[in-house]
């Protein structure tokens, strides 16, 4: 149905959810739709047939990896159309084997989407979309170095993190009331993003609440939380002890500490009680803005949900007010 060998009245996008919503909540089906989606791309003589194939296995691999005893033969097959000459008119299919193929590795990796949440149509339509359409919004830290280094191969820190908060400074948001708090108008943040994404430096906006509130949709979006979840319990367990705290910063992975730290460096600068007196966004209230940016609570439980809001907030604090981030200084 998806592929269009067989006619559905049910929306494309829609049909990609059920079959990746099966697969990321049953494991014993995942080598069974690879198997299938490997099958139906192989000598498949309809164009669009074949590029939805493809773009389906994309798509998958996006939420979740084959098993162990599958992932040779999925990395075999997806290394075979990784050169240029296996591509035919109308269908680049070594545009989607090498997608694919960085999907794989990394889904081997991290393993599945995290969370108890399903995959969301929202999430299919940017799985989908970033085959051709790359954005820096919803992709890992990872996919995000890669997509900039061509351009900033010198840059250790995401282009679009240093940049959205340099605007937010030079906009004089440190002396503004309300910011983080304040959502900057929704149409210049989403005209901002795109302009981003086409890596046009932002200039022509007054107002500092538009790149902060895109500077927070930026760390919310995230493929995995800016703090990974196998490290989420241990923070709310020791919210409010600043040498664990400071513990697990340190054990991160490189690419999660440096990008951790150097937002910890500029919400210093506005915890600083020069700052906060006029923007009225003390330590406590940028914790409890930014803490949902860092981590994710992957219960359902509007109880469990409630009460480690509070405790992510703290170990937030509890950053904020003790890490040490002067070695960030200069990073970029």
């Amino acid at each position: 149905m998806y592929m269009g060998d067989r006619k559905s009245r049910i929306a494309s996008n829609a049909v990609a959810l059920e079959i990746v919503t099966k697969g990321w909540t049953a494991p014993a089906l995942r080598d069974e739709i690879f198997i299938q989606l490997t099958r139906q791309t192989t000598e498949n003589t309809k164009i669009e047939s074949l590029q939805r194939g493809w773009e389906l296995l994309g798509i998958c691999l996006y939420f979740f990896p084959p098993t162990l005893r599958f992932y040779s033969y999925l990395d075999g097959f997806i290394s075979r159309h990784l050169d240029y000459t296996c591509d035919i008119p109308g269908v680049p299919i070594s545009h989607f084997a090498i997608l694919c193929q960085r999907r794989l590795n990394r889904a081997l990796q991290t393993g599945a989407k995290k969370g108890v949440r399903k995959p969301s149509i929202d999430e299919v339509e940017q799985a989908k979309k970033s085959i051709f359409h790359p954005s820096m919004f919803g992709s890992c830290l990872e996919d995000v170095m890669i997509m900039q280094k061509e351009r900033y191969p010198e840059r250790v820190l995401p282009w679009i993190q240093t940049i959205l908060s340099e605007e937010v400074l030079r906009l004089n948001g440190a002396k503004t009331e309300g910011i983080f708090r304040v959502p900057g108008d929704i149409d210049e943040v989403n005209a901002l993003k795109i302009r981003c994404d086409q890596w046009i430096l932002p200039s022509d906006c007054p107002d500092p609440h538009v790149p902060a509130s895109l500077l927070k949709l930026w760390y919310r979006e995230l493929y995995q939380p800016l703090i990974p979840s196998e490290f989420y319990q241990e923070c709310i367990d020791n919210f409010a002890d600043p040498e664990v705290a400071m513990s697990i910063v340190n054990r991160l992975p490189e690419m999660n500490r440096l990008v951790l730290c150097y937002l910890l460096r500029f919400l210093q600068v506005f915890a600083a009680v020069e700052n906060a007196s006029v923007t009225k966004m003390d330590v406590n209230n940028l914790a409890m803005v930014m803490a949902p940016n860092c981590l994710r609570c992957e219960s359902e439980d509007p109880k469990i949900i409630f009460e480690n809001t509070r405790k992510e907030m703290g170990f937030l604090r509890t950053l904020i007010q003790h890490l040490d981030t002067s070695f960030m200084e200069g990073v970029v």
